[in-house]
């Protein structure tokens, strides 16, 4: 672990860093044309995963590659007081944000809204929020609060989309159909979120919970957003990655195997030019 000071000053570099990334409104990112993305699913705490994508981006050899991580937080991985270990991708990502701030990027998903809102997750008996609040204090000791303050910065200012200008979305998750007809797409451009938008039935809460991946949901989304495909994580995939409709790709970097997706930014894609981007880790 890095000394607390340290930490603290390169999260806050990298939460400026987050709030000036070129393409950023609000809480979307409008990646450059002429470029190519890395997305990666869920990570949930693993840093093998982690640590393989870093090495497939290569990012000081691939000058206009861009790479989006996925939900980091809420893993298996445990410190000897049984604190959980995940906020050291958030370090990691942080640190890497401040060497590539333009070129890295962090969804955060349904767990880290979670941990935000002090909305109980878990399984069984465990509770994912307390055990990472344990991890914090375990690797930082006196000055976890002021950590963990920053986190929930970072996870409350990073980019809930990211999309391209050839009409491929990056998100979490999308919202189910019910609740499709009040979703905004112009309100991703908004800074700030009420308590209610955090919320079940929330314009967060709905984008990044939602598991409805019946291809007309899927279809009805990206009209509303004019865009013609669609890359989520979200869903645990056994096989690190799955095409749950012709318009969607989920990928998983949660456990092995994983998968993430290399696809560019400007020439129309199709969904099977989308697929046949995807990496096994």
């Amino acid at each position: 672990m890095p000394p607390p000071e340290r930490m603290l000053a390169t999260l806050r570099r990298a939460i400026d860093a987050v709030r000036t990334t070129p393409g950023r409104s609000g809480h979307l990112l409008r990646l450059p044309p002429a470029a190519d993305v890395l997305v990666a699913g869920d990570l949930h705490g693993h840093i093998p995963n982690f640590q393989t994508i870093l090495r497939r981006a290569d990012l000081a050899n691939h000058p206009t590659l861009h790479l989006v991580f996925q939900e980091l937080i809420h893993g298996r991985f445990r410190y000897p007081n049984g604190g959980d270990k995940s906020h050291q991708l958030v370090d990691l990502f942080a640190a890497l944000k401040c060497q590539y701030p333009q070129r890295v990027h962090y969804l955060p998903g349904n767990h880290e809204l979670a941990q935000r809102t002090n909305r109980p997750v878990g399984k069984g008996s465990e509770s994912y929020n307390d055990l990472f609040r344990d991890g914090v204090r375990a690797a930082y000791g006196s000055q976890a609060g002021e950590i963990y303050q920053a986190y929930m910065e970072l996870f409350r200012i990073a980019p809930l989309m990211v999309r391209t200008p050839n009409g491929v979305l990056v998100t979490h998750s999308l919202p189910a159909e019910r609740y499709l007809p009040l979703f905004d797409p112009r309100r991703l451009e908004e800074e700030e979120y009420t308590a209610e938008d955090l919320q079940p039935g929330g314009f967060v809460y709905t984008l990044v919970w939602g598991r409805d991946t019946d291809e007309e949901n899927v279809l009805a989304f990206l009209q509303r957003l004019d865009a013609d495909l669609l890359v989520t994580g979200h869903i645990p995939t056994d096989e690190g990655f799955l095409i749950p409709n012709d318009r969607q790709l989920i990928v998983d970097c949660a456990d092995v195997p994983a998968a993430c997706v290399l696809f560019p930014t400007d020439p129309p894609l199709t969904h099977a030019e989308l697929v046949h981007g995807v990496i096994m880790l």
